[in-house]
């Protein structure tokens, strides 16, 4: 069972739009058995602000019900928790990411 944890950092609309495309095309097209979305650190903002180019892509996410987890404590110390929440689920996820690695989820980077 082959299963991906996508990461998304960077404040990059660029390269988080390449996540995005990513794990978009391998839950559509069954590349692997599982894709789970993980937004950590600058880009929440650029979410929370209602980007328009990843907003979109998120949407195309719910449309699969496979909507990204976001960091609580970084929305909550940034102040934009409230936004965020409309675009992904906001949760402490430091020990998700390490729940999901140990369940063989393979981190990729963006």
């Amino acid at each position: 069972m082959s299963k991906v944890l996508v990461i998304m950092s960077s404040d990059d609309v660029n390269k988080a739009a390449a996540g995005f495309a990513w794990a978009t095309n391998a839950l559509k097209n069954k590349w692997v058995d599982d894709v789970e979305i993980v937004l950590f650190g600058p880009i929440e903002k650029k979410i929370s602000e209602g980007n328009e180019i990843l907003i979109s892509w998120i949407e195309k996410l719910r449309q699969m019900q496979k909507l990204p987890y976001a960091c609580k404590a970084i929305a909550q110390e940034k102040n934009f928790e409230a936004s965020l929440k409309l675009y992904a689920k906001v949760e402490y996820v430091g020990e998700m990411i390490a729940r999901f690695i140990n369940n063989g989820y393979v981190p990729m980077v963006f």
